[in-house]
């Protein structure tokens, strides 16, 4: 392996240690993965329009100061904000990091778990959106990558 190819392993290996994606994320809540919170780091406006069914409402700038008392520290934690136009999960993964967390960015974000189908809950109940067929296909249970 060439020097360029080592550097691009590490490279995108690295990244599938610290990111997930929306349908990783939706199995292993189907899965009942033991000792995965997932952290919703928007805001409470961003929250109360829809969110990640389950998820801990913390946002970023509260994590360093409140994520003990939600989150035990054993925990494997999965941060989202609102898309990939968005950095917000990943300051929020740099705060959970930070304090001693084994943490994930969930790409995609809550933009592409509502596209993708995936159950949204607001304070009305949870709800599903048709998939979008420019982020998933329609009546497949996955992309297949």
């Amino acid at each position: 392996m060439s020097a360029a190819n080592a550097k691009a392993v590490a490279h995108f290996a690295a990244r599938l240690t610290f990111e997930t994606d929306v349908s990783d994320v939706a199995a292993d809540l189907a899965a009942g993965l033991p000792g995965l919170v997932v952290v919703d780091s928007r805001s409470r406006e961003s929250w109360d329009q829809g969110h990640v069914p389950g998820a801990v409402h913390l946002p970023t700038r509260e994590i360093a100061a409140r994520a003990a008392g939600l989150v035990p520290p054993a925990t494997r934690v999965v941060t989202y904000c609102w898309g990939p136009g968005c950095n917000g999960a990943t300051r929020a993964a740099l705060e959970f990091a930070r304090l001693g967390y084994q943490v994930k960015e969930m790409i995609g974000g809550f933009e592409y778990w509502a596209r993708e189908g995936f159950a949204v809950e607001t304070a009305s109940g949870v709800s599903r959106r048709p998939v979008d067929a420019l982020t998933a296909p329609v009546g497949a249970v996955a992309c297949g990558c």
